[in-house]
């Protein structure tokens, strides 16, 4: 796609629009909607499970048939032809394995940079963010998240930094560009007696007219009229599982739709239009660790959020929704079997994901309290043997931090036991240079090409827009 400038055209579109297209008065005449694709979008809603490898998205919508007979919203969107669908590379300027920061940036300054950035490039240069590009041009503009909100995906779409890992800074740059809806965990960066500087960016907020939540109810009470920030755990939010399966979690922690929907009801409402990035950033955490109760419930919450979406687009009409994810991760899937059927149906008895269980054991449990607590999580019975194997890893565990598993708790050792009775095989803990899954649905759509790089999406959102690429 070509990096131009995108103009609104007025009358000659109309005219273009009728030299090129010369049947659909004949079209309209016996029916068929041509005017859609025409439109221009007046909202954007990009949805994006980081770190979503194919297998994920296909065991997501393999464990919605067999538990419920109706699939992932995601896939039913392909099987009802309602979207245009593609591959995205999405490498970056310093590898074919992208991370998080650099992916995010490559759609958001709409330039590959090197991993470990926010649209700066190596030289220094920075590129302007497209969340910024959309509030000059008068739209309101929000992040929703699992993670924290300062955290590299919502990060990208609105501003420039030499590192993803300054989130502190991140929160002030947010608050002076003043986005309208702002939701996720990050307590941690925002809060006085957490901050390096004992800045209280909350009463920042306040005092620049934001509503600042941190709970489910606060947040649905939240004025649609103001801005809201909204922050509802230390770092990011508890996995889905966890918080389904805990009365207290349930009963604070907003869900992803949750929060999606209370962003398009604050927003939407505006004369200019809004633009919206919604996060399953967890998905990517529980395939760091192998968790797949993490992994399943996660995808299925972004599988929520995209129903809200879709309610939202087809109603209104004049919304481009965007499905995606940033890159792949750990390559889980269902393995050949005799059992693989009953193995991986096991996983709809799962409680609690990995990191629930591994927290809850130390040095000084018993083999008997860890058969227990992992029956108890996933309905299976481990070994005595397979038990001191995990003990034995608490006895000896390393003290460097690590950037998702920072307790070096033994997620691929669980992960393998658990595999001879859920079927499912990880190839890594880590991201992967999967080309990824793109949908879109609504007026901007038909501008999608089967394959496309990383930062061509940058420009398609512009010019389904019609905002000026000239900041």
């Amino acid at each position: 796609m070509n990096r131009r400038n995108f103009f609104k055209k007025g009358s000659l579109v109309a005219l273009g629009s009728t030299l090129l297209h010369p049947f659909d008065s004949l079209a309209n005449e016996i029916g068929y909607d041509t005017t859609a694709k025409y439109k221009k979008a007046k909202n954007i809603i990009i949805i994006v499970s980081d770190g979503m490898s194919i297998g994920t998205l296909n065991m997501a919508d393999l464990y919605l048939s067999r538990k419920t007979g109706k699939g992932s919203n995601w896939l039913s969107l392909y099987k009802e032809n309602k979207v245009s669908r593609a591959l995205m590379d999405m490498a970056s300027a310093s590898s074919i394995v992208t991370d998080s920061a650099a992916a995010s940036s490559s759609w958001g300054g709409g330039v590959r940079i090197e991993n470990g950035g926010l649209n700066i490039s190596k030289s220094g240069e920075a590129h302007f963010p497209i969340w910024q590009k959309f509030k000059k041009a008068g739209k309101k503009a929000g992040c929703v998240t699992t993670v924290p909100i300062t955290h590299a995906t919502p990060a990208g779409f609105c501003v420039n930094s030499k590192s993803r890992n300054a989130q502190e800074d991140i929160a002030e740059k947010y608050l002076e560009h003043k986005f309208d809806v702002m939701m996720g965990g990050g307590d941690d960066y925002f809060a006085s007696n957490k901050r390096k500087d004992k800045k209280d960016m909350y009463q920042e907020f306040m005092t620049k007219g934001y509503q600042v939540v941190n709970t489910k109810q606060a947040m649905f009470s939240a004025e649609t009229n103001k801005p809201i920030l909204g922050v509802f755990d230390d770092n990011a939010l508890p996995y889905a599982i966890d918080r389904k399966n805990s009365k207290e979690l349930t009963q604070k922690i907003p869900t992803l739709a949750e929060m999606t929907k209370k962003a398009i009801e604050a927003m939407k409402n505006h004369d200019q239009g809004f633009v919206l990035q919604v996060e399953a950033g967890k998905v990517d955490w529980a395939a760091h660790g192998n968790d797949i109760a993490g992994l399943i419930h996660d995808q299925i919450d972004h599988d929520e959020a995209i129903q809200v979406a879709m309610d939202f687009a087809e109603q209104d009409g004049e919304t481009l929704v965007i499905i995606t994810t940033d890159h792949g991760n750990a390559n889980p899937g269902v393995i050949y079997g005799s059992k693989a059927n009953a193995n991986f149906d096991s996983i709809q008895n799962y409680k609690h994901t990995n990191e629930w269980v591994l927290n809850g054991i130390g040095k000084e449990t018993s083999i008997s309290q860890i058969k227990e607590r992992i029956h108890y999580a996933n309905t299976i019975a481990l070994t005595n043997e397979e038990c001191k194997q995990l003990l034995d890893y608490y006895k000896d565990i390393p003290t460097a931090n690590g950037l998702y598993n920072p307790k070096h708790l033994p997620f691929n050792l669980l992960a393998t036991m658990q595999k001879l009775h859920n079927s499912v095989g990880w190839i890594s803990m880590q991201h992967s240079a999967d080309y990824v899954e793109l949908a879109m649905y609504g007026p901007g759509s038909q501008l999608l090409k089967p394959f496309i790089k990383n930062t061509d999406l940058h420009y398609l959102m512009l010019e389904a827009a019609e905002v000026e690429n000239s900041f």
